[in-house]
Formats: C-alpha cells, structure tokens, sequence
C-alpha cells in the first residue's frame, strides 16, 4: 500500500480482500496520500460486498470522471496513485453477513496452520471457496471482470485526448 504514494498508476479493484482490517488499509492509503475513488458508489467495496459502511473520499460516476482526475494528476507532477473501487455486480455480490462466518472459519484455520506469511492469502481464499461451496469464486470473478472493464472504458477515454 505504501508503494501506492510513491508511483502514479491507477489502481482498478474491488476494495480490499474481506479478511483484512479495511479501517487500518484505508488509514495508510490516506498517510500516503492516495486518493480512493468510489466508482459509482459513495461507500468503499469489501470485495465480494458491495459496501464496507467505510465511506471513499470522492464518487465518480463516469469513466471521463476518472480520466479527468487521473489528468489533473499528471498535470500537476504528482507522485501518487489512484484507488478507483469498484464495487462487484450486485447478481454477484455475496453479503458481508454471509461470508463473514466463512471468512472467521478459514481465518482461525490458517492460524491454526501457522502458515509462513506468502502462503496466508492463497490459503484463505481457498479455503473461503470451498467453505462457501464456490460462492466467493463466482463472486471473485464477477469483480474481476467488472473491474477489467471500467478499467478499459477509463483507458478508451485517456486515450481519445
């Protein structure tokens, strides 16, 4: 996350992975100066849900939205990235409510596993996967390709002017 106030790239995703402390994540966004957008959303996506209850710093609605901004920041040399989050498509969204019961079961697994620290993530998401019976996975893809393309609609723009 710290690398994101140091390079300018746009980043297109979902908001961060369910598992992780969304509060702390969004704090050191914030003390590097990365701006997290909502694309058409007030609130910030927790992956597989649509909100988090954590609001973002701006809502933008239109990929030329985004491409203005993404300008506005070249133009003034600046060194940080963009966050835009897009929340997954709401056929997909798999309910904070219902995952979370999933979420702390291979959580405490993959404690119980003392697994070194790159194999954590793999694990968890695995295990959420066949936890959920696939539900994550269907989820996981519907963002993927949300994200993908609002991320290609915002480079159409950028690279008509």
């Amino acid at each position: 996350l710290m690398e994101l106030g140091r390079t300018p790239i746009t980043v297109v995703c979902a908001g961060m992975k369910a598992f992780l402390d969304l509060p702390a994540g969004l704090e050191v966004l914030e003390t590097n100066a990365v701006p997290v957008l909502g694309y058409q959303t007030d609130a910030f996506p927790a992956f597989y849900s649509r909100e988090s209850g954590l609001p973002v710093d701006l809502r933008v609605d239109t990929p030329r939205q985004v491409a203005n901004i993404i300008r506005a920041r070249d133009a003034l040399q600046l060194k940080n990235a963009i966050l835009l989050t897009v929340p997954v498509p709401k056929a997909k969204e798999w309910p904070a409510g219902q995952a979370q019961p999933f979420i702390e079961q291979a959580l405490a697994q993959a404690e119980a596993q003392e697994l070194p620290g790159k194999e954590i993530t793999p694990f968890i998401l695995a295990k959420i996967a066949e936890l959920s019976g696939g539900q994550s996975m269907e989820a996981n893809i519907a963002l993927l390709l949300n994200n993908a393309r609002v991320a290609a609609q915002v480079a159409k723009v950028l690279a008509e002017s």
